[in-house]
């Protein structure tokens, strides 16, 4: 099993897929990686040897920035967008969706689980 980026990848999947298991690290990606560092993207991991597994490696702390480093930034981007006051960042916020979908119906992945809101009660009526 081949270690990259502090993430175990598995031992059958092809090279191309397995690095996809990386935060931050994309079929296209990964096919860039792959092709910097020399290496078939059709082998399994399991096949790759210490010299090929230290290239893609070594492409990937140069080049790219995966895990960690690519989680913070993305939570920077969201708290710039916040602290701006930007509709997206309100949105965020909010906890609602933030690129059109709409709200009424659907949405529940952002909303959480429903909060029944009774209706309203008649008034009894007098004789």
């Amino acid at each position: 099993m081949a270690r990259i980026a502090g993430i175990d990848l598995p031992k059958n999947k092809r090279v191309e897929i397995g690095l996809t298991y990386i935060y931050g690290i994309g079929r296209s990606t990964s096919r860039e990686i792959l092709e910097k560092a020399g290496v078939g993207p059709s082998k399994r991991i399991a096949e790759l040897n210490d010299e090929e597994v230290a290239k893609i490696r070594s492409v990937i702390q140069t080049d790219f920035k995966v895990e960690g480093a690519m989680r913070s930034e993305v939570q920077m981007n969201i708290k710039r967008l916040m602290d701006v006051g930007s509709y997206r960042g309100l949105r965020h916020r909010k906890g609602l969706p933030t690129r059109g979908q709409r709200t009424r119906t659907n949405a529940r992945t952002r909303k959480g689980k429903r909060k029944t809101v009774a209706g309203k009660k008649k008034a009894l009526e007098k004789k």
